[in-house]
């Protein structure tokens, strides 16, 4: 029975890394897609139909060209920085629970690849070894503007990190509960979603999350018009690639974390209602959960075609000046909501 489970796990992960990296490739055909009904032109339309081979074209693209380590790089840690961004990328994605059981060949299989009752500081620790990733290639590049990218990149994260951490405090207030299985069943149904709970907590959630993959008007790690290109300045080829891959891969793991904490998940109204087999409830469960993951990407990208880009005093005053002190009074208004709900009810 445990080599079963553990080859079961094992195919969970590959399934689970296919997509997300599938979903990463097209989400830059959609983005230039929604970019180009955003601004009235037809976007990608040459490589097959429709512009749809248009990610495997651009992949080739990064694997054939030439690729240049400048003489003055640190060549072990250069190419350690974008090997350790996208690693933590992807195994951010071991957490979120994807579906419930299916039952296959008498067997139950759960869908999420490691169900730990410290879930959420799971997440919280692979998103700030991220950091390392962007700082190491910034510093090993020997390049002043890479550096200057690196530093802001750095800072931009711890900054909105502690936002982050403080609007899920309120959210474990009162879901009581770091794992996220627990999180999400606990939003079975639709009104019993955490949405309605914490707003201000998931609106601030949302904001950081923003900062943390680095999208616009968030994107001052990479400001060209300021430092070139930013922390990747010197890398060319796939390298570059996996950096750019990587902030795909941290947009549809936001967008899955905030589907689970906050939307329910694989929850949908009437799920127990409906008389399906627990088979069918698990399947249209994950159907739903990717149509709330693709909503928030698109909402991601919406932003990024609609705001201008912070100045990086803005961008700092609004993480340590607006954001965290509105979570700490977040914490605060949840704190004495639940002690007048236990007192009186």
């Amino acid at each position: 029975m445990e080599t079963v489970f553990i080859i079961e796990k094992l195919i969970l992960v590959v399934i689970i890394f296919t997509i997300t990296l599938v979903i990463a490739m097209y989400s830059t055909l959609a983005e230039r897609k929604i970019a180009g009904f955003m601004q009235d032109r037809p976007g990608p339309n040459r490589a097959g139909p429709g512009g749809i081979l248009q990610p495997l074209c651009d992949g080739g693209k990064f694997f054939f060209k030439e690729e240049i380590i400048p003489a003055g790089a640190h060549k072990g840690l250069f190419i350690l920085g974008p090997t350790l961004t996208i690693i933590t990328a992807l195994i951010g994605s071991a957490v979120i629970p994807w579906g419930q059981t299916l039952s296959i060949g008498g067997n139950e299989v759960v869908l999420q690849v490691a169900d730990i009752n410290i879930g959420v500081l799971y997440v919280f620790g692979v998103v700030a070894l991220s950091v390392y990733g962007v700082m190491i290639g910034g510093w090993a590049s020997n390049n002043k503007y890479s550096l200057l990218g690196a530093i802001r990149a750095a800072s931009q994260s711890i900054s909105y990190e502690l936002g982050m951490g403080l609007s899920l405090i309120a959210l474990l207030m009162v879901t009581g509960t770091l794992s996220f299985s627990e999180i999400v069943a606990q939003q079975s149904g639709f009104v019993n979603w955490n949405v309605f709970v914490q707003p201000l907590g998931f609106l601030l959630f949302m904001i950081c999350s923003f900062a943390e993959c680095s999208r616009v008007p968030f994107d001052l790690p990479e400001c060209e018009t300021e430092l070139v290109g930013g922390y990747h300045t010197e890398y060319s080829s796939m390298k570059l690639g996996l950096y750019m891959f990587s902030e795909y891969i941290h947009m549809f793991v936001a967008s899955a974390v905030m589907s689970s904490l906050y939307f329910g998940g694989y929850n949908f109204p009437f799920m127990y209602d409906l008389g399906l087999s627990q088979n069918w409830i698990t399947i249209i469960g994950v159907i739903v959960f990717f149509a709330k993951i693709f909503g928030f990407i698109f909402f991601f990208m919406w932003v990024r075609w609609t705001l201008p880009r912070f100045r990086f005093d803005q961008l700092m005053h609004l993480g340590w000046k607006v954001l965290i002190p509105l979570s700490i009074l977040n914490i605060v208004l949840t704190a004495v909501f639940t002690l007048v709900k236990d007192y009186y009810f």
